[in-house]
């Protein structure tokens, strides 16, 4: 068991998502640099990390990005770990940690089905539901982060999940709100991701962002 749950607050591109996050203090604050409403160019992500208050870790969120370009953003201080959504693989991972030594988390997706069937942590894969979907494990990575699909905003079936097969700390993200927080944190991830759990109409909402970050503090 994780000694304490963690939460990171995704998506953020406004200045005022800045001030939100320095005031509720999370643990990790995520610049997205794939394409998405969310989505930032590394100028403005690096005029967004000035501003964070220190003690929160910056992560950048990317989808197949060219090595140098998650090397240079980490070198320049922009981020401090990187979150990969896409199809890297293990070749990538070693790569990209030769260039720059950063901090990986591999994003697994599952698929929506209802259907119970085991979560199998082995040297190579992760099987979830019943369309028997086979996800790549990655040895490289830090830490695994579990959703339902990025950006979606939609919670996948955590029945699929068995967490003392997982090795390695590892997030849950997807459709994670004030509503289903205290489930998401009776798993014992090693951190909860939110990202439109935490807006209004699409934008960061400060008092959503302040009553999550109390509960998982509060869960603590």
């Amino acid at each position: 068991m994780w000694y304490k749950v963690k939460i990171k607050i995704c998506g953020l591109f406004r200045d005022e998502d800045i001030d939100y996050v320095n005031e509720a203090r999370p643990d990790y604050a995520g610049f997205v640099f794939a394409e998405s409403r969310r989505q930032v160019s590394p100028s403005q992500a690096e005029h967004l990390r000035s501003r964070l208050a220190g003690g929160i870790i910056p992560v950048g969120v990317f989808v197949n990005a060219p090595i140098e370009t998650i090397a240079a953003l980490y070198r320049s201080g922009v981020i401090s770990i990187a979150q990969l959504h896409g199809a890297e693989d293990e070749d990538y991972i070693t790569k990209l940690k030769d260039l720059c030594a950063i901090p990986v988390i591999r994003v697994l997706t599952t698929n929506l089905t209802n259907d119970h069937e085991p979560l199998l942590s082995n040297n190579s894969v992760v099987r979830v539901g019943s369309c028997r979907s086979w996800l790549n494990i990655s040895e490289n990575a830090d830490y695994f982060l579990f959703d339902s699909g990025a950006g979606s905003g939609r919670t996948f079936n955590w029945d699929l999940l068995e967490p003392h097969k997982i090795n390695k700390p590892w997030f849950l993200a997807g459709g994670i709100n004030i509503d289903n927080i205290e489930k998401a944190m009776s798993l014992n991830p090693y951190a909860i991701d939110i990202s439109s759990g935490a807006e209004t109409d699409g934008v960061k909402d400060r008092a959503k962002i302040l009553k999550l970050t109390a509960a998982v503090r509060k869960g603590k």
